[in-house]
C-alpha cells in the first residue's frame, strides 16, 4: 500500500496540521512562489497593471482546480472508489499553486532560450524546473527542496518522463551537441558557449519532460519508488510528426484536474485580459469565429455552441456582444459563466487501457470532445492574435536575448561573475553540481526585473555601481 503522504524527511510530531496542509504553506511562502508576481504570464510585466502575471494566473488555476474537485467530489457515491481517490481540497490547491514555479523570466521566451543554452548539458523544461524547484532547489531542507509529501510532488509531474527519453535531436539544427570542453584556468574552468544570443525560436522549443537530473534520485528513487505502475506510466508515444519531439502518453489524477483548471484559466482568462488592453477587438473577434477551424471542418462558431445554447440562446452575436460590452460588469459576468460552464462539465473516467493498479493513475479527469473542443478555440484566439502578433513576439524576443546573454556572461567567467553562494553550488566551487546547471537554476528563478536589471548591470556601460542592490 503506497503512502502519498509521505515525504523524505519525517515531519515534526508537534506539528498540529496535516501533511498536506503542510504543503500548502511551503508552497505560499516560498521564494518560488513570490517571484511568480513578477513573471510574466502572456504579456509582459509593466504593459498595464491589469493583466495576469504568473502569481495571479496561478492563483487563479487553484480556484478553479478545487471547484472542479468539489464537483467531482459531490457527484460520487459516498464510500466509492472515485470518491475515495479524488485529492483533498487543500492538496490540489497546492498542486496548483505550484504548477508553475519552474516558468523562467519572460515566459516561453525565456524557456527557449534557455533550452538553447543548455542543448549540450540536458536541456531546459519549465514544468521540468518546477520538479527541481519542490525536490532540490527551495531552501526548505538542505537536500530535498521543499520536501513535499510523495502525492504532492506526483501531482506536478505534469510529463513523467526524462528529457532524454522524449527529445528528438534531428529537430535541432546540428542535431545532437557534443558537450563543449572547458577553458582550463588557474582559477578552475569556464564553460565555452555559444556566442550568438539571436536564433530562430522555433527550432529550439523543448520537449515536455523532466530534467535528467531529477530520474534516479528524485523519481526513480523517490516517487517511483514501489509503484508498479511506473513504467506503463512513463511510456511515451511517437514523435506526431516532423519537428515535434515524443510525448508522455499518461499523467496522474491531479496532474489531470490541475491541467483542467489550467486550461480553463488559459483559454478564458487570458481572453479577458487581451480584450480588456483592447489587444482583441469585437469585430476582429467575430471575424475569427466565424472562419473554419482547421481541425474539424467547422465554422468555429459552432465549436461554441455547447456554451452558447447554455447562456446565450445559441446567438454568438450576444456572447459577443456582452463579452465586449463597455461596462466591465457585463464582460465578467460573461467571464465567470465560462469558466462555471468549464468547470461543471468536468468528469471522472476510470481508464480502460492500460490497466493500473493505483486508482490515483487508472482514474482521469475529462471533458467531453465538444466541450474540449469550444475551449480549445478561445485558447488558440490568445495564440493567433495576441502572443504571435509581432508587438508580442518582438518583446519575447528581447527576453530571450537577454536570457541568452546573461548565460553566455556567467559560464565564460563563473568564478568571477556569479553570486558566491551559487558559484559554491557549482563542483568547481566546491559543490556538487555541474556549472551549467548552476547558471540556469540562477536565470531560471529570475523576475523579469532581475533579469533585466542583471542584464543592464553587466552590458551598459553607464548602469551598474557597487552600490547597487538587486
Amino acid at each position: 500500500m503506497t503512502n502519498w503522504e509521505e515525504r523524505r524527511v519525517e515531519r515534526s510530531h508537534n506539528d498540529h496540521r496535516t501533511e498536506y496542509e503542510r504543503d500548502f504553506a511551503r508552497v505560499v511562502h516560498s521564494a518560488a512562489f513570490r517571484r511568480l508576481q513578477a513573471k510574466t504570464q502572456v504579456l509582459g510585466m509593466g504593459d498595464s497593471d491589469f493583466n495576469r502575471t504568473r502569481l495571479t494566473h496561478s492563483m487563479e488555476v487553484s480556484q478553479i482546480g478545487v471547484s472542479i474537485t468539489k464537483k467531482l467530489y459531490r457527484e460520487a457515491a459516498e464510500g466509492s472508489p472515485e470518491r475515495e481517490i479524488l485529492p483533498p481540497p487543500m492538496l490540489m490547491s497546492s498542486i496548483c499553486l505550484a504548477h508553475d514555479l519552474g516558468h523562467p523570466p519572460f515566459g516561453h521566451g525565456g524557456e527557449i532560450a534557455l533550452n538553447r543554452c543548455m542543448l549540450p548539458y540536458g536541456g531546459f523544461e519549465g514544468n521540468g524546473q518546477t520538479l527541481r524547484i519542490v525536490t532540490k532547489l527551495e531552501p526548505y531542507h538542505d537536500e530535498f527542496g521543499m520536501d513535499l509529501t510523495k502525492r504532492a510532488v506526483l501531482g506536478v509531474i505534469k510529463y513523467p518522463a526524462p528529457y532524454d527519453d522524449v527529445v528528438v535531436w534531428d529537430n535541432y539544427p546540428g542535431g545532437k551537441p557534443e558537450t563543449p570542453a572547458t577553458d582550463e584556468t588557474d582559477d578552475g574552468y569556464a564553460v565555452k558557449v555559444e556566442p550568438s544570443s539571436i536564433f530562430v525560436a522555433s527550432a529550439m522549443k523543448p520537449p515536455k519532460c523532466y530534467l535528467n537530473e531529477e530520474h534516479e534520485d528524485v523519481v526513480l528513487g523517490w516517487v517511483a519508488k514501489g509503484l508498479e505502475d511506473w513504467n506503463t506510466l512513463s511510456e511515451v508515444s511517437p514523435a506526431s510528426k516532423k519537428g515535434k519531439h515524443r510525448k508522455t502518453k499518461y499523467k496522474s489524477l491531479d496532474t489531470s484536474i490541475m491541467e483542467l483548471a489550467d486550461d480553463i484559466a488559459y483559454g478564458v482568462h487570458d481572453l479577458e485580459d487581451a480584450i480588456g488592453l483592447k489587444l482583441v477587438r469585437h469585430q476582429t473577434f467575430c471575424k475569427w469565429y466565424e472562419e473554419t477551424d482547421k481541425e474539424t471542418g467547422k465554422p468555429r462558431t459552432e465549436l461554441m455552441k455547447p456554451f452558447l445554447d447554455v447562456h446565450h440562446a445559441g446567438e454568438f452575436a450576444d456572447f459577443a456582444e456582452h463579452l465586449f460590452n463597455v461596462d466591465t460588469h457585463a464582460r465578467k459576468r460573461v467571464i465567470g459563466h465560462l469558466v462555471g460552464f468549464f468547470v461543471q462539465r468536468a468528469k471522472l473516467i476510470r481508464q480502460i487501457e492500460p490497466v493500473f493498479k493505483h486508482d490515483i493513475f487508472g482514474y482521469q479527469a475529462v471533458f467531453e470532445k465538444d466541450i474540449e473542443e469550444a475551449l480549445r478555440t478561445l485558447k488558440e484566439i490568445v495564440v493567433e492574435l495576441v502572443i504571435k502578433s509581432t508587438p508580442v513576439q518582438q518583446l519575447e524576443f528581447k527576453g530571450q536575448k537577454i536570457v541568452a546573454e546573461l548565460f553566455a556572461v556567467f559560464a565564460t567567467d563563473p568564478k568571477r561573475l556569479l553570486e558566491l553562494r551559487d558559484y559554491r553550488r557549482t563542483i568547481q566551487g566546491g559543490g556538487d553540481i555541474p556549472t551549467p546547471r548552476v547558471i540556469c537554476d540562477y536565470i531560471a528563478g529570475m523576475t523579469d526585473e532581475y533579469a533585466t536589471k542583471r542584464y543592464q548591470q553587466l552590458f551598459e556601460p553607464r548602469v551598474g555601481s557597487v552600490f547597487d542592490r538587486l
